[in-house]
């Protein structure tokens, strides 16, 4: 998704021969330091292993029922007290008050679906397949899963790996973003104040080194990463390693692709939303817009119209429409990207490229075209509020750029003609694809890409039994 596992090594400092992160959270509007989180000792991963051991084999003798009120409990503390939860998201990674206000209630959404859909979920399923004999798959607890999560949604995404699993019975560590540390140590919090049991949720402040521990311990049996494609590789090689079940949700350059019979004004909200929400910081952000020559000039000008009207400020002010990217390094990181892009041929079609300055993260939205296959920055996700935009002239030149990315994650088509859209969607490769709407993560469905994207899904039943053994029971 990003590089918070960049970031998670670079921070790395090491001191009396041991690697110790930096877990600091830094206000991104102002720059100014809130807390630091001292790294987690030997000790207390141990004693976080050992909880989750001692909840593993107790819910295996408590009713799932039993687990699904306690996880309504967890719903309705974040719902209670949504104005508490959502101010950690503003000032840790910068995220709009009222996004962080609606990322809290949707982290209590995603919760109460597996309250009410879990144990449909994981009830036994027939498999006869063989005339005359019975069988039936059983879903059931493996042990701890390790769920390594990114900055941009700091309480979805650790719901989206805990709430199944909590049905479930597998236990769950997190090792959050470092720049998000009060966000991770709030979401424990939550765990707490709703009763949930000892040993069912535990946030670490875990160094390199106690993260391969953790994959390689016997008592953990599955790790769930969302990250960079990066950060992808170094945990999927460790778990493979130690032949541990892995998930991976990774980056993304979804297209929002825009026919000639698309309705104008429903293809520019889509598109100006999906590129500039979370100040473009979403794994499924309509990254490279491929509009057909028949649009195009109207499509452009109202997107430039719609992109002039976001404009920086507190992220605390409700009256605020950008907000300050989630970090320095991340500014300077797309700053740095977006050098290589004019440098290797592209050119701003609007906005100003020039860094901004001062204490705070900010980035301003650009359009920019010219990206060729040559260029060194095509198939890298840029990950802020820049749009690519391409003028195409039919399905054959649309399938042909959209499919020529290592990544596969999400994407967009509008047309008024839906069984048209729907047979092009079928053509471009990727996870997951929306037709006449910004994609979004929704709790019923799957979510997951394909190719450097990653593998495995989150949310809906699929999620919830990626980390289950499916046992087969053959009479």
């Amino acid at each position: 998704m990003i590089f918070h596992y960049n970031e998670f090594v670079m921070s790395l400092k090491e001191e009396r021969g041991r690697f110790l992160m930096a877990y600091r959270a830094v206000n991104p509007y102002n720059g100014e330091l809130i807390k630091e989180f001292p790294a987690a000792t030997d000790a207390e991963v141990e004693q976080a292993l050992t909880a989750a051991k001692a909840f593993y084999q107790q819910a295996k003798q408590q009713p799932l029922e039993q687990r699904a009120k306690q996880l309504a409990a967890l719903a309705n503390e974040f719902t209670q007290k949504t104005d508490y939860y959502a101010k950690f998201l503003t000032t840790n990674m910068g995220k709009l008050i009222n996004d962080a206000r609606g990322e809290v209630q949707k982290t209590a959404a995603f919760a109460n679906y597996y309250v009410e859909h879990g144990a449909a979920a994981l009830a036994d399923q027939d498999y006869t397949a063989i005339a005359g004999r019975k069988a039936h798959l059983e879903f059931s607890s493996i042990g701890a899963i390790v769920a390594v999560e990114p900055w941009n949604f700091p309480y979805t995404q650790v719901m989206r790996v805990f709430a199944p699993n909590f049905i479930l019975g597998n236990p769950v560590i997190l090792k959050h973003a470092s720049i998000v540390p009060e966000c991770a140590q709030a979401f424990e919090d939550a765990c707490q104040a709703a009763g949930l049991p000892a040993g069912a949720f535990k946030n670490l402040f875990a160094t390199y080194d106690q993260v391969n521990r953790m994959i390689s311990d016997p008592r953990v049996q599955g790790v769930a990463l969302t990250g960079s494609e990066k950060a992808g590789e170094r945990i999927a090689a460790e778990a493979g390693h130690n032949l541990k079940k892995s998930t991976m949700e990774l980056g993304g350059t979804d297209v929002c692709i825009v026919l000639n019979d698309a309705d104008l004004k429903k293809a520019v909200a889509g598109a100006v939303n999906g590129r500039l929400r979370n100040s473009g910081q979403v794994c499924t952000s309509a990254k490279r817009y491929l509009v057909q020559s028949g649009i195009y000039d109207e499509f452009l000008a109202a997107i430039k119209e719609e992109f002039a009207k976001y404009q920086p400020g507190d992220p605390l002010d409700e009256k605020t429409t950008l907000a300050p990217l989630s970090s320095k390094s991340a500014q300077q990181n797309l700053q740095t990207q977006i050098k290589a892009v004019l440098a290797g041929g592209a050119k701003v079609l609007w906005g100003d490229p020039t860094p901004v300055t001062g204490p705070g993260a900010f980035f301003m939205p650009l359009i920019i075209t010219g990206m060729t296959y040559d260029n060194p920055m095509y198939d890298h996700e840029l990950f802020g509020p820049v749009a690519q935009i391409y003028q195409v002239e039919d399905e054959s030149q649309i399938v042909e750029l959209a499919n020529h990315s290592n990544y596969g994650l999400g994407g967009a088509i509008y047309s008024e003609d839906l069984d048209k859209a729907r047979q092009l969607a079928s053509k471009i490769e990727t996870g997951q694809i929306a037709v006449n709407q910004p994609l979004s993560s929704l709790p019923e469905l799957p979510f997951g890409g394909i190719k450097k994207s990653g593998y495995g899904r989150e949310l809906s039943d699929l999620g919830i039994r990626e980390f289950a053994n499916i046992k087969t029971v053959l009479g």
